[in-house]
């Protein structure tokens, strides 16, 4: 059966990107909204962007309300910033959050309505086009369509898709991303890492995704630590964009198992970064999937060196569960409790959280068969 593989447009990606970029701006409109957050100008990343479009001569308004993770008010207000100012593109500066906005945004300008009635569906239409400039090395969301949103009336965050929703134009400038704060660095980067292991394990895997998924894991183990630990070496910044990259085309075509579905309704309800949540749960969901994909695991295992071809699958994918685990502990990732989330407040939601990590269809991806009882059974041990 034939595939469909998508990728954005353009990408360009390594040192000076956007140097090399900036003509194509032209190509996209004559001005532009930049969809961003206050944390951009304060660190003179926006003064970087606006000075390159000012040379070629593009127009811009700035929305810097992004603020933490996207919600439908920020998107409502985005929205009229762009419709208020006559852009007729947009570019987006900053981590997952300000790509996924920008993508909403787009999604709305062209079709109307609020965000939440696309929950569900595929959104279609012509949007305007839409340049992702990333700052952190983790979501991929500027190799994806996908947008993540949360709807404030309900306490859900909401998985949106569609094609149109892609990049027209992805800037990878490891520049960007050498003031990312140890934590962050973290925290986006075992999100990619997140990425790329859903989606080699997926049922929907694919081979050209499966290239760009181990690519994208062997790139993180070598390089997050360093990262991490040294967050002014280019070499390690510079690996991990083009890793987050890498992951982000493979789960795009992919798609994402039972850690990304069962994360989601923790960020919603506890307001935990989505990195973190995915990085709290990878233990227990990796411990749960892991019997009915030991051949890919193993495989994972094998290719970033912690186990060879003398141990059988099962045996070399326990081997890369242990690694899994000790990456994490090396970039203190808290548990629940550690992170201030209350037990009882948990287990009181847990029933909800199990319904919507089901309902977003990302558990159903995993090859081991997912069900309710499966959720409830490793939220509970997230408190073990």
């Amino acid at each position: 059966m034939g595939r469909e593989f998508i990728m954005p447009e353009q990408i360009v990606t390594g040192a000076q990107a956007l140097e090399t970029a900036k003509t194509k701006f032209g190509t996209l409109g004559s001005k532009a909204l930049i969809v961003t957050d206050e944390v951009m100008r304060q660190l003179g990343n926006l003064d970087v962007l606006t000075k390159v479009l000012e040379e070629e001569g593009i127009a811009y308004e700035v929305f810097a309300g992004i603020s933490g993770e996207p919600t439908d008010v920020m998107i409502e207000a985005g929205l009229a910033a762009y419709q208020s100012t006559g852009c007729d593109f947009l570019i987006a500066l900053g981590g997952g959050s300000p790509i996924d906005s920008m993508k909403a945004i787009a999604a709305l300008a062209a079709n109307g309505g609020s965000i939440s009635d696309y929950m569900g569906k595929v959104i279609g239409g012509k949007l305007p086009p839409m340049a992702a400039i990333p700052t952190t090395a983790g979501t991929g969301s500027e190799a994806t369509q996908f947008t993540i949103i949360t709807d404030t009336k309900k306490d859900i965050k909401m998985l949106l898709k569609g094609a149109v929703l892609m990049p027209n134009l992805a800037i990878i400038d490891p520049q960007f991303t050498m003031t990312a704060p140890p934590k962050i660095t973290a925290a986006t980067g075992l999100d990619a890492l997140t990425h790329a292991m859903e989606a080699y394990t997926s049922r929907k895997a694919q081979p050209l995704s499966d290239v760009f998924a181990l690519s994208a894991v062997k790139r993180i183990f070598t390089y997050l630590p360093t990262a991490f630990h040294e967050g002014s070496n280019g070499k390690a910044r510079e690996q991990m964009s083009i890793a987050a990259l890498e992951a982000g085309i493979a789960f795009n075509n992919a798609s994402v198992t039972i850690v990304h579905g069962m994360s989601r309704p923790i960020g919603a309800l506890f307001h935990v970064a989505h990195g973190i949540s995915n990085a709290m749960l990878l233990k227990e969901c990796f411990s749960f999937a892991l019997d009915g994909a030991y051949e890919r695991f193993g495989i994972m295992g094998r290719e970033i060196g912690v186990a060879d071809e003398k141990d059988s699958d099962e045996a070399a994918s326990k081997k890369f569960l242990e690694a899994v685990i000790g990456i994490c502990k090396e970039l203190e990732i808290p548990t629940l409790a550690e992170y201030g989330i209350d037990k009882e407040a948990f287990f009181a939601v847990m029933d909800k959280m199990a319904e919507d990590a089901l309902a977003s269809g990302s558990p159903a991806n995993t090859q081991k068969e997912v069900g309710l009882e499966d959720v409830k059974q490793i939220y509970r041990n997230l408190w073990k």
